[in-house]
């Protein structure tokens, strides 16, 4: 392969907890009898789309500079150009690697899901949920508020990259970081996941609709810790 990696927070591990997220969502989808239904190739489109959503962090081995946290900013239309050439070497028909590239777009901070071109329902759904999984996958992890000051790295080393002034980089250190991150969930993931993504996160409530969201519970305790880092900080 010409492709190698660094070790950063978007890394196997991020995605692993991303793809076991979706999986979980497309289960509680499945039980709770959505329409339209999802047939065993959308599942590996979806799956297919999670693997491959962060491989825009990948570099070239003869990109000896840094780590690919530097393409922090560009990774997802890094990710869908990954897609495009490697998905039809599996079998992948045009019209499947649009509907992977549509959800990998999806996954963008700064992408907005309407203007993005989806061919039907079922991929506009296949879109919200790989978007929510790899929110919920991330910033629900055992390990996330541990791995906050690398995340700072990463966007401290993509900043950097692209030249951006100190005065208007989102976070200015790790303490930063750590204090609004829970301004990032109730500002912007969670009115995201809510509405733009159509609360198909809800599908992983057990037993849906009603029931205890594991993924929500967990990000709750990890904004908590959060709080109470940012407070003794100040104190």
């Amino acid at each position: 392969s010409d492709w190698s990696s660094d070790v950063c927070s978007s890394d196997l591990e991020h995605t692993l907890q991303a793809a076991l997220c979706l999986i979980q969502l497309l289960e509680g989808r499945s039980r709770a009898g959505a329409t339209p239904g999802l047939n065993a190739r959308h599942f590996e489109i979806a799956i297919a789309a999670v693997l491959l959503h962060d491989t825009g962090y990948l570099k070239l081995h003869s990109d000896r500079g840094g780590t690919g946290a530097k393409y922090t900013f560009v990774h997802v239309i890094r990710s869908c150009a990954f897609a495009a050439s490697y998905l039809p070497t599996v079998g992948f028909s045009n019209i499947e690697v649009d509907a992977v590239e549509s959800a990998i777009q999806c996954t963008g901070p700064r992408n907005d899901i309407a203007h993005i071109k989806f061919a039907g329902e079922i991929e506009r759904f296949l879109g919200s949920a790989l978007a929510s999984a790899d929110f919920l996958g991330q910033m629900a992890a055992p390990d996330y508020v541990d791995e906050l000051p690398f995340l700072f790295a990463e966007f401290e080393e993509s900043d950097n990259f692209y030249h951006v002034p100190l005065e208007k980089r989102v976070f200015r250190s790790v303490s930063d970081l750590v204090a609004k991150t829970p301004r990032f969930w109730e500002r912007f993931v969670l009115p995201r996941i809510s509405d733009d993504y159509r609360g198909v996160y809800r599908f992983l409530a057990e037993p849906y609709p009603g029931g205890p969201n594991a993924y929500v519970e967990a990000v709750e305790r990890n904004l908590a810790r959060t709080i109470s880092l940012a407070q003794c900080a100040v104190g």
